[in-house]
């Protein structure tokens, strides 16, 4: 659930831009923008926003192999993220 605090309205984002930005990498947490009263996007700091797409790629690609039937020989979980990785998202380290 998102700290009401965490919620502006589209005028707060236009006029302190450079603040929004700054809190957003300092705290890590999103920020909901409003316009007319109604949530319309949420912003996240780039770090998180890529952390969070790899937890879903991840989370997407484990239940499509469940969904399958997929069973192969147990393996160290970090070995399979690894692979996932490497293969979906491009990840050498």
């Amino acid at each position: 659930m998102i700290d009401g605090r965490r919620i502006k309205p589209i005028s707060y984002l236009k006029s302190h831009a450079a603040e929004v930005l700054r809190d957003l990498a300092e705290t890590g947490k999103p920020l909901v923008i409003t316009q007319n009263g109604e949530g319309r996007a949420v912003l996240l700091d780039i770090n998180e926003y890529e952390k969070q797409r790899e937890n879903w790629l991840i989370a997407s690609i484990l239940m499509k192999r469940e969904a399958q039937g997929d069973r192969e020989t147990a393996r160290p979980a970090e070995e399979v993220f690894e692979e996932i990785r490497k293969k979906h998202l491009g990840d050498t380290q």
